[in-house]
């Protein structure tokens, strides 16, 4: 497969298709290179401003679709989704190890599948869209990569859900409903806003990147209304 179309593949995958090609190639392109040749044209200044992106956007993502978790909680699962073997995962998902751009000594060490090489590509691609692309498009692409990976995570964050629940049938309710009240962005976007009804109560809305975080950052809203939570503090 010609190199060109390996990465029209990578940018159907990100999408997002770059209109300087070298800035990509660049973002691919591992330190073993230059150390081989004496060119300065690797990734690693691009990684550095990529690994600040990805904090950024995942800390704005986790403050939304856990309202009800306290600092320390956040700090935990925050970890947990920059840390190196995440970045590493998403690299495998978007195939990044057949595209990377390594010294012929490094390719031979199986460099394509180390975990540090492929996180470091990763963080520098998003680096790169992020200086051609802007934040906005940055932030939709780790929102995009990264939502599989925070849907499946256990964190110790309360289950605002079924808090809720016990609150209501401790209060003599009847049982919290949720229903989806809008969806908006792309199909491999999707943005959910749903609403929490208990009959004798105000309905609560919560918004999220899944109808679960949705569900869930409604229930919080109720919650703190409600005085049962404090705002931005775990149960």
């Amino acid at each position: 497969m010609a190199p060109s179309r390996k990465l029209r593949e990578l940018e159907a995958r990100l999408d997002y298709t770059f209109k300087d090609r070298a800035l990509l190639k660049k973002a691919l392109t591992h330190a073993s290179v230059r150390q081989a040749n004496g060119k300065r044209r690797d990734n690693e200044r691009l990684e550095f401003l990529g690994d600040r992106v990805l904090g950024l956007v995942i800390a704005e993502l986790l403050s939304e679709v856990y309202p009800a978790a306290s600092e320390g909680e956040l700090a935990r699962l925050f970890n947990r989704l920059v840390r190196g073997g995440t970045c590493a995962d998403v690299a495998r998902t978007l195939e990044l190890g057949t595209v990377l751009v390594l010294s012929e000594s490094e390719a031979g060490s199986g460099g394509r599948e180390k975990e540090t090489i492929l996180a470091d590509a990763c963080e520098a691609v998003l680096g790169a869209i992020f200086l051609e692309g802007g934040y906005a498009k940055a932030r939709e692409v780790v929102r995009t990569l990264w939502a599989p990976k925070l849907d499946g995570a256990p964190v110790g964050v309360a289950d605002a859900k079924s808090a809720l629940q016990e609150w209501a049938q401790g209060q003599g309710l009847e049982l919290p409903s949720y229903v989806e009240v809008a969806r908006q962005g792309p199909d491999h976007a999707p943005h959910f806003t749903a609403e929490v009804r208990i009959k004798g109560r105000k309905p609560a809305r919560g918004e999220g990147t899944s109808k679960r975080a949705a569900e869930q950052a409604a229930a919080a809203t109720l919650l703190a209304r409600e005085g049962v939570w404090k705002h931005n503090a775990s149960a």
